[in-house]
């Protein structure tokens, strides 16, 4: 008797499993895997990062890593003044020097600063210093959504 209830346990296990699996899809299906690496986003080079983006000014961005918390991502290029609704955004300067618009001010800028951007801050608008590009790391968080880029005058 004990060994027919066991043998009975087996395939109904299995079962619930598989309608549990339909009900709740497992976490890891949702966020992609990433690989350790090491990138120098210094030498990469604008061929590297990517194509202008159609719309979005001079910007050259290529997304390094995506997942349900944040994404990071380097870009080259000038990007219009605009804000994210729903995106904190936070901008490492790798290299070169100039300006960018925070908030309601043109603010200098140049290799090694962070500038922190919460939801709703205007920026964008860059100015390289002569002879130099500038290029950032961002990380954004949420992640943006395709709809989150709102063009400021």
């Amino acid at each position: 008797m004990r060994q027919a209830l066991l043998l009975a346990a087996i395939p109904a296990a299995f079962g619930l499993g598989l309608l549990a699996d339909r009900i709740a899809p497992a976490v890891q299906a949702q966020a992609p895997a990433i690989e350790p690496m090491i990138i120098d986003l210094a030498a990469l080079t604008n061929g590297e990062i990517g194509n202008v983006v159609p719309g979005l000014g001079t910007i050259r961005t290529r997304t390094l890593v995506a997942l349900p918390q944040g994404t990071m991502s380097v870009a080259t290029g000038n990007a219009p003044k605009h804000t994210h609704a729903d995106a904190n955004e936070f901008q490492y300067v790798v290299s070169g020097s100039g300006t960018v618009w925070l908030g309601d001010q043109q603010r200098p800028i140049h290799h090694g600063d962070l500038i922190i951007i919460p939801k709703g801050t205007v920026h964008g608008g860059s100015v390289p210093t002569a002879g130099e590009e500038i290029k950032i790391f961002a990380v954004k968080m949420p992640p943006q959504a395709r709809d989150d880029f709102h063009p400021v005058p």
